[in-house]
């Protein structure tokens, strides 16, 4: 009972009032007219007053800016909030008034907002730091080179490396120093990133400019960056009339239809401006009509064609800067010029990544082709459609298991053992009873590929079906503005990888590639010694469906599955095992690299032209092939002959 009497008193005891800020309350009480009625064009040094008297300062401002700071009739300036009204000096609370809320325009709210981001440098929160850097960085001005000069050092590495390569950023574009520019600009030569190439771009941007070449030719005060010839391919005669006439160098031109039409209207007993009409005929005399028509106020001022070329004579054309400081403008272009060097070298870096990814796709979707065609010379049209049912066994796995992690490890294994499934039926049903008849194989093939088309489209529809990748596998390896991969191209590469070296083990290492070695050799010799051909077919058939139904899990991570989903890797998954070279799994591998990265090369040059580069590419392997029949990596011995 006594404990809670002791705290009920204390609860009753009114708090102590908030200690005032008296640098503020005398920057407040100077100022009080230019809050009420503030101008862009003065306010800047008071808002920098206010900034410097501390965390009240700042939250003043705060509210200045978002248009909830008021005034009372008794010139107090208080902070109104949804909770309440507290004193923009004390902070402490304000019952029972009614202020007029201060309506800032747009221009003095810049500079708070200016002011508020250089106090946040400032601040001890490092969130809130990182935050003043990215907003600087949007819209950066000189005040804010001012705060990033004088603010305290930083401590976290990270954030300083950051506001260093800023500071240089807003010398290069708001010192007065041209040394201090050109020394920023050559310390973040070389650096390809987008900021620093737009900041670079203001430097070199040039206008033309038309000057006489009397007395000297010089403009004054200009940085030339080159002189025009008239008649080039970028600048032709007609452009240099237009410039002189723009800048008042030449008056309006007179064309012939013109001029004949004015001296039309003019003529008075017989003459115009004193020539006789007899003698317009000769050009010379129509301009000395036309001219002394202007010499008496008749016509508008205008430039015959005599008049044009003796000013184009007169005149040079020069591309000016800028930029004023030509050593600036050195440095900035030789700093352009090698960060296109390296932006070129880091496109080459970032299209080999995708052609890699490409080929990895490709060797994935090949594989198990090469493995079925090297070891029974079977052309599998329905190749694809194992593709397309390993696809949708992931998306079958992912509808019952929530978690996308634990239905992609589920779904890999479930799509082998579907498709090798599907692999056996297949070869029991079909393939084994047309063995060595190649051209009934294809057609027999085809027809199951249509038929398991049909089959998809009655179970799941024709709409297309979602694969959604785990989180993790979401986003994209990033190095910088240029060079990103995608972290899905990076697992299906390192699935890839494995796959290689799955096969490379089972075909070397295990009696089943012994046998399948031996099968693929000479099925004859590899019977005689005990080994059942028809058994080894079968379980290669399987094996290579198997493997095509997790290839069919990785791509439809990242492309839509439908039904048609394996048509559009089937033409690519053989010309991979043709152009690599029939039955060798280097060969495959190496197709793979050849058409992904060419395909990736014919792109680059018409991005939005996918079909072209297909065509190209079709193009080119029927002349590889022509030079080369058996691929890049062909069959040797015996298994070449069979």
């Amino acid at each position: 009972m006594l404990l809670a009497c002791l705290l009920a008193l204390i609860l009753t005891v009114p708090a102590p009032p908030a200690a005032a800020n008296p640098a503020l309350e005398a920057v407040l009480a100077e100022n009080l007219d230019q809050i009420e009625r503030p101008s862009r064009r003065t306010v800047e040094p008071l808002v920098a007053e206010i900034a410097a008297t501390g965390p009240e300062g700042l939250a003043l401002l705060r509210a200045w800016a978002g248009r909830s700071l008021g005034l009372t009739d008794d010139g107090r300036l208080l902070i109104v909030t949804a909770e309440g009204m507290a004193d923009a000096a004390t902070g402490q609370p304000v019952t029972g008034a009614d202020p007029a809320m201060l309506r800032p325009n747009s221009g003095v709210r810049g500079v708070i907002e200016s002011a508020l981001v250089a106090g946040a440098i400032a601040d001890p929160d490092p969130r809130r730091r990182a935050a003043a850097l990215d907003s600087i960085a949007r819209s950066a001005s000189a005040a804010h080179l001012e705060a990033l000069r004088n603010a305290p050092e930083e401590t976290l590495p990270a954030l300083a490396a950051r506001r260093e390569r800023l500071e240089k950023l807003l010398v290069i574009q708001f010192d007065d120093d041209p040394a201090a520019r050109v020394a920023a600009i050559q310390d973040l030569a070389g650096d390809v990133g987008l900021d620093f190439r737009a900041a670079l771009n203001p430097l070199l941007a040039t206008r033309r400019i038309a000057v006489p070449t009397e007395p000297d030719g010089q403009p004054q005060g200009a940085n030339i960056a080159r002189e025009l010839r008239i008649g080039s391919e970028d600048f032709p005669r007609e452009a240099a009339v237009a410039l002189m006439t723009s800048e008042g160098l030449l008056e309006p031109r007179l064309t012939p239809a013109q001029q004949r039409t004015t001296l039309a209207a003019h003529i008075v007993d017989g003459r115009v401006g004193g020539v006789p009409v007899a003698e317009l005929s000769d050009p010379e005399a129509r301009d000395r009509a036309y001219e002394a028509l202007e010499a008496a106020g008749a016509v508008p001022p205008a430039a015959t064609e005599a008049e044009v070329e003796a000013a184009l004579a007169a005149t040079r054309f020069l591309d000016v800067y800028a930029e004023a400081d030509s050593s600036v403008t050195d440095a900035a272009r030789a700093a352009q010029t090698r960060a296109q060097v390296r932006l070129a070298a880091m496109k080459g870096i970032d299209l080999g990544l995708d052609a890699l990814s490409l080929a990895s796709i490709y060797f994935l979707a090949a594989i198990g082709l090469a493995v079925t065609f090297g070891v029974m010379r079977v052309i599998n049209m329905a190749h694809g459609e194992f593709i397309m049912m390993g696809a949708y066994t992931g998306y079958v796995a992912q509808t019952m298991i929530a978690d996308r992690t634990l239905s992609l490890v589920v779904a890999l294994p479930l799509a082998f053992a579907v498709t090798f499934a599907a692999g056996i039926v297949l070869y029991r049903l079909v393939i084994r009873h047309l063995a060595h008849r190649p051209l009934e194989t294809l057609l027999a093939t085809f027809g199951v590929s249509i038929a398991l088309q049909q089959l998809a489209k009655n179970i799941f529809g024709t709409q297309a079906r979602p694969l959604t990748a785990p989180g993790w596998l979401e986003g994209a390896i990033t190095v910088n503005d240029v060079i990103s991969i995608s972290t899905i191209r990076v697992a299906i590469f390192v699935l890839a990888l494995l796959f290689l070296g799955l096969f490379l083990f089972i075909m070397k290492r295990t009696r089943l590639g012994l046998e399948v070695r031996a099968v693929t050799q000479n099925p004859g010799m590899a019977a005689s010694m005990g080994i059942n051909p028809d058994r080894i077919a079968m379980m290669t058939f399987g094996l290579g469906s198997g493997i095509a139904g997790i290839a069919g899990v990785a791509i439809g991570l990242f492309a839509q599955v439908t039904s048609e989903l394996g048509q559009q890797y089937i033409v690519q998954s053989f010309m991979t095992v043709v152009v690599g070279g029939v039955g060798n799994i280097w060969g495959t591998l190496a197709g793979a690299t050849l058409i992904g990265g060419l395909s990736k090369v014919i792109e680059s040059f018409n991005p939005a032209n996918t079909l072209a580069a297909q065509t190209f590419m079709i193009l080119f392997i029927v002349i590889f092939i022509q030079f080369r029949p058996r691929g890049i990596i062909p069959t040797r011995g015996r298994a070449a002959e069979a």
